[in-house]
């Protein structure tokens, strides 16, 4: 079909998809058929998700809910323009200075996604005469960030300090040094502390993306750094993003005002594209005060909770559960096309859980990544691991 559309679509092309056929690893888009919640409706069938970064349950809340109705009455829907032309609104400040108190940071920017602000970031510190040190493991947008900016990029051994410092003993002064809090494919923790001083003791700068642990850790929901008991002097830059465990959409770099300005003239995603919706904005502070409240410690602890409870239920199987203390909780297949098949079968059983292999993960390395979520009962859990019994019959 594609060559009888395109007939004079380069052969490479052709050749790329139909490797990526043969190896199981061609992905496709899975249409919802309802808001983001833990109970799903695919192609008019009903499963459980076990697969959404809505960690906390929020991206249906009815508070939040309300709130955007009267943003969108309030702002409208579109920011029309970047920061820096006029699409910078009243909701936008609100937002950068309560995430900025909420975190304990001096200046927040706002950005489109978590991609945008990690690309925005890297790149504007980044230089041919700097190197950018990373986590073997780190998210994408901070490699991609490192190879736009030119500098050299140097990886360590996964969350090995040991190796971290052997790369920044050869790294130039003032080389960044960067690193997930969570990671989003193992559900590991970065030893922030150890890497913090580090970058002091090499003079680098000390990034953290910590996407998937703000909102789901440490007290009010502060993320890793609170967990390790830091603060902003040690980690000058984090990145966080609203559309997991807040529930939205969007993203931020938490930083100080020097930095802050930096960053305005120099990353080019901030600089070069249209402001986050003004209405989400809005609706993203009333998520940052649930989280401060009582009601976030209870959602927090319901997760907890369910961690705890998937775990204690998995030791019965003959299964690699991946040593994770977060919502992130995946098991170790190793094949892409057995971890594909076990896919199936819980869709089967009426669970949904995407089996993740290369290029997001090593080759080899093909999991089921399975998310938990505040909102999931022990029963739904349950269900999961009814289903996982089920995938491993063969059938």
């Amino acid at each position: 079909m594609m060559r009888a559309l395109m007939p004079n679509l380069p052969n490479w092309i052709n050749e790329s998809l139909a490797e990526r056929q043969q190896a199981d690893l061609i992905r496709k888009t899975v249409v919802l058929d309802q808001a983001q919640t833990a109970h799903a409706q695919i192609d008019g069938k009903p499963y459980i998700a076990f697969c959404s970064n809505d960690y906390l349950g929020l991206a249906n809340h009815a508070l939040l809910k309300k709130s955007l109705k009267k943003a969108v009455d309030k702002y409208g829907v579109g920011s029309g323009s970047s920061h820096l032309v006029i699409g910078h609104t009243s909701a936008h400040e609100r937002l950068e200075e309560d995430i900025a108190a909420w975190l304990g940071y001096e200046k927040v920017m706002l950005f489109s996604a978590g991609y945008m602000a990690n690309l925005g970031a890297v790149t504007a510190l980044g230089h041919k005469t700097r190197d950018v040190v990373g986590d073997k493991l780190n998210h994408a947008s901070l490699v991609d960030g490192a190879k736009l900016s030119d500098s050299r990029l140097r990886r360590y051994l996964h969350n090995d300090v040991s190796s971290c410092e052997r790369l920044l003993k050869v790294s130039s002064e003032g080389s960044l040094l960067v690193t997930d809090g969570v990671f989003s494919m193992d559900g590991d923790m970065a030893p922030l502390s150890e890497l913090a001083r580090l970058a002091s003791h090499y003079k680098s700068l000390f990034m953290v993306d910590d996407a998937h642990g703000l909102g789901c850790l440490g007290r009010s929901g502060k993320g890793s750094l609170a967990l390790a008991d830091m603060s902003a002097s040690e980690v000058p830059l984090l990145m966080g993003t609203c559309g997991k465990a807040l529930g939205t959409s969007g993203a931020f770099i938490a930083t100080s005002k020097v930095m802050g300005e930096y960053l305005t003239q120099f990353a080019r995603p901030y600089i070069y594209t249209t402001a986050m919706s003004p209405a989400m904005a809005s609706v993203t502070s009333s998520s940052v005060r649930l989280l401060q409240s009582a009601e976030g410690d209870d959602l927090r602890g319901r997760l907890a909770d369910n961690i705890a409870y998937f775990r204690q239920k998995m030791q019965a199987f003959p299964l690699e559960l991946m040593p994770s203390e977060t919502a992130i909780q995946p098991i170790l297949v190793g094949d892409s096309s057995i971890a594909l098949k076990m896919s199936e079968k819980l869709r089967l059983r009426g669970v949904w859980c995407t089996a993740i292999r290369p290029p997001t993960v090593p080759i080899g390395l093909a999991r089921l990544r399975i998310t938990l979520s505040a909102e999931h009962s022990l029963q739904d859990i349950d269900a999961l691991i009814d289903a996982l019994e089920y995938s491993l019959l063969d059938k």
